[in-house]
């Protein structure tokens, strides 16, 4: 996507030249960026309350992970250190 930008040396526009890379990559990710914005639409609310009920459940399921890792470890760490 080689976008010509109007009254920008020819350094600035030249993908050559570090500095011009630089540049035109910053001005293509900033339309890519605007695009995206205009195409993004707000969720419903059915759509909010699935993902809202995925995040929920992902939630659950790592602290239950994570209960339970401390739960086996404790054991183990008071046995390798001596419980004193």
């Amino acid at each position: 996507m080689a976008t010509k930008v109007s009254g920008m040396p020819a350094f600035l526009t030249d993908k050559n030249n570090p500095v011009g890379y630089c540049v035109q990559g910053a001005i293509e990710f900033g339309m890519d960026s605007r695009r995206l914005i205009q195409k993004c639409t707000k969720p419903d609310a059915k759509e909010f309350k699935k993902i809202a009920v995925a995040c929920a459940i992902g939630f659950s399921i790592m602290g239950f992970i994570g209960y339970t890792v401390k739960l086996v470890f404790i054991p183990i760490n008071n046995i390798i250190v001596g419980g004193s």
